[in-house]
């Protein structure tokens, strides 16, 4: 899949205001810092579709874009060292959790990690949130241009030993760099796959 078009429709902190269209929504989170919107702008082909900054938590509100005209990527506030207050913090979780328990147009969450990282107990209790709650995810491990390839296998079989003790098997993963495009393609391919199944009769 080819990303086209790709248009900012609207950002709020309550979901019952999200778009009320019935197009399916991939959504996008992560730590801060973790080189969310890089990867959102290299997905899109656009340079600041999604804001960076040298400040991690940039991101602090629900963020609604439209991708070819057929379904919504959704930007949402990265959690854990975001340099904001205790009780914004507290906000951010209550919409973030009430995104993904609400959200019925919700196709898949993609959780961001930083592949030079081991794992981090807030991803994995991400995560697990996520799996108990029953809702669907992809991990997507960035920045993957800063390790050898060797390096990276390691990292990957570290996450998979540590899941694999409370999960069935290792979720969906993909290995992407906002850098050199690394994982675009596979990513791209694994969202029209699953537009063309929710779109069978």
């Amino acid at each position: 899949m080819e990303i086209k078009s790709a248009e900012f429709i609207m950002s709020n902190s309550n979901v019952e205001k999200c778009p009320k269209s019935l197009l399916p929504e991939y959504a996008f989170i992560g730590r801060s810092n973790v080189g969310k919107s890089s990867l959102i702008n290299m997905l899109a082909n656009r340079k600041s579709l999604a804001k960076t900054s040298g400040k991690p938590g940039k991101t602090q509100l629900i963020n609604h874009f439209l991708i070819n005209k057929n379904w919504h990527l959704v930007d949402l506030p990265g959690y854990g060292y975001a340099r904001v207050s205790k009780s914004a913090k507290r906000t951010f979780q209550k919409f973030i959790t009430e995104y993904f328990s609400k959200r019925k147009q919700l196709v898949c969450g993609f959780v961001l990690v930083d592949i030079r990282h081991e794992p981090q107990t807030i991803d994995m209790e991400f995560m697990e949130w996520l799996g108990e709650n029953m809702i669907p995810f992809c991990i997507i491990f960035t920045k993957a241009d800063k390790l050898k390839p060797k390096d990276i296998e390691d990292h990957i079989k570290a996450y998979e030993s540590i899941m694999l003790e409370t999960w069935e098997e290792m979720p969906q993963y993909f290995i992407t760099s906002s850098s050199n495009g690394l994982g675009k393609e596979d990513l791209l391919s694994y969202i029209n796959d699953l537009n063309q199944s929710i779109n069978q009769p």
